[in-house]
């Protein structure tokens, strides 16, 4: 079911919202259930999966149908966040087994190694048992993350002492902070955009990708989104009326600590700057001052973090590390995927050299993006925080890996936002189509596609009859009071 098509259903009633929070407890909680089931009987796929499927389509499905419903208050959405975020704390990695390669790059820093300069199984040897855990394609390849994360990672091995348990809970709770962090700047952005600030915690917060991959999947773009959109907020906040400098710098040395997390965060400043450079005439001498004093505030935040960290400079030399991956989802390597297809049909192995041209490409066209998004921000043809999202939007699509959650670098800053209409619709559609795009649970499934489609179809047959009882509990509920705005129509 598209959200679309709830758009023409009847609006739900009163009581939906709560019977909606507790039906998403529900699909989270079958969902760790399943992901401990696919831990403790690996050969049985098929039934923890079809369990993992009905548990994320109940969460899904109770997420799209709150939007329809009257929303609750902002407090009342921050609390079924916690809800629903409680029992993934306790779950195994889901959808994605990157966090193993955190604890293996922080061993690694714990050692005194240089994370960012060799690879697991180098560093730690092959035989290890951290790099087992580690994916196939991670083993070999340098930390691409900043030096703030390697220290994170660092701290982590240290505390948990090696328990990949405790390891994993604790990077857990680091993606917790970020969440907090994420949900503190929501409303602060939706008020300086003149948008609703429950929409923005429902779509930006509250949304399946974020428990997904920020919480279940424990990943480090949790700590870069809270750690920009904190910045941002206050850095906006200090040019409202005037410039006020000493925010501004907090703002930007926070934007600057989430580039050195990931650094995608990077171009928050250049929103930043641009809104700078508006406030103070918009000349494209201000708007040069400007990216020259962000480039300068980032070259000291990295320089101080690099230093005292102890993690040193070598994490500047494998900020490419991504890119080394093919992804499928990428659509700058579908001109290489094509392209070396048809080489293939005359004897031509041209595949890797084309997804070469295809990146290059999608740079040049994000960077000439990018440069007319700033200047139509910089003449105030759109907000800033449109800009950002917009901008981050650009760098997803067009960068040279695609995974589901680096969808929520653009969705979350365009939830605080996007008004009421079809354009929050589509971007509510697409994250729903992206929640469900990947297995639940994290590990490899060749060899077993029988399996995958018999888990997908019972779940899928689960939560069609959970739809059934819901829409039959809904009609048997009071009306809902006209007064009271949903998502698609509130501000």
């Amino acid at each position: 079911m598209s959200l679309s098509t709830l758009d023409r259903s009847p609006t739900p009633s009163a009581a939906s919202p709560d019977l909606l929070r507790w039906t998403g407890f529900g699909g989270v909680l079958l969902l760790t259930a399943a992901a401990w089931a696919g831990v403790a009987f690996p050969g049985r796929v098929a039934p923890s999966l079809a369990a993992g499927v009905a548990g994320l389509g109940l969460v899904v499905l109770s997420w799209a149908l709150l939007g329809r419903a009257p929303l609750p208050t902002a407090n009342r959405l921050r609390w079924t966040l916690a809800l629903w975020c409680g029992p993934l704390l306790l779950a195994p990695p889901l959808f994605s087994g990157d966090v193993f390669s955190y604890l293996a790059q922080g061993e690694i820093a714990a050692r005194g190694l240089d994370p960012s300069t060799t690879g697991p199984a180098q560093a730690l040897g092959a035989t290890s048992e951290v790099v087992a855990r580690v994916g196939v394609y991670w083993r070999d390849t340098p930390s691409p993350y900043g030096p703030l994360f390697s220290a994170v990672e660092r701290v982590v091995t240290q505390v948990s002492a090696g328990d990949p348990v405790m390891g994993v809970l604790l990077h857990r709770l680091v993606g917790v902070l970020g969440l907090v962090l994420l949900v503190w700047a929501l409303p602060r952005l939706a008020d300086a955009a003149g948008a609703s600030r429950r929409a923005a915690l429902w779509l930006g917060a509250l949304n399946p990708l974020v428990l997904w991959h920020l919480v279940g999947g424990a990943h480090n773009d949790s700590l870069m989104l809270g750690l920009m959109l904190v910045g941002t907020a206050v850095a906006l906040e200090a040019l409202r009326e005037r410039v006020r400098w000493w925010p501004l710098l907090c703002g930007v040395v926070l934007i600057a600590l989430a580039a050195e997390v990931k650094l995608p965060a990077l171009v928050a400043l250049a929103v930043v700057g641009t809104a700078l450079a508006r406030r103070r005439g918009g000349s494209l001498g201000q708007f040069l001052l400007a990216g020259v004093g962000m480039v300068l505030a980032f070259a000291v935040v990295s320089v101080v973090v690099s230093l005292l960290t102890g993690i040193g400079f070598g994490w500047l030399r494998a900020l490419g590390t991504p890119g080394s991956v093919n992804s499928w989802m990428a659509p700058t390597n579908w001109f290489g995927f094509l392209t070396g297809g048809i080489g293939a049909l005359f004897g031509a192995d041209i595949t890797q050299t084309m997804i070469g041209v295809g990146k290059l490409i999608g740079s040049a066209l994000a960077a000439v993006g990018i440069a007319v998004l700033l200047h139509r921000q910089l003449r105030g043809r759109i907000d800033e925080i449109t800009c950002l999202g917009a901008v981050l939007g650009l760098l997803v699509v067009l960068g040279p890996v695609v995974q589901p959650w680096y969808l929520l670098w653009a969705v979350v800053p365009l939830a605080a936002c996007l008004p009421a209409g079809r354009a929050r619709t589509r971007l509510a559609a697409l994250v729903a189509v992206f929640a469900v795009l990947i297995p639940p649970l994290a590990g490899n499934f060749a060899g077993r596609v029988g399996q995958l489609v018999l888990g997908y179809a019972a779940g899928i047959a689960l939560v069609g009859l959970a739809l059934l009882v819901l829409r039959k509990l809904d009609r048997r509920s009071p009306a809902t009071s006209a007064n009271t705005p949903s998502v698609a129509a509130s501000k």
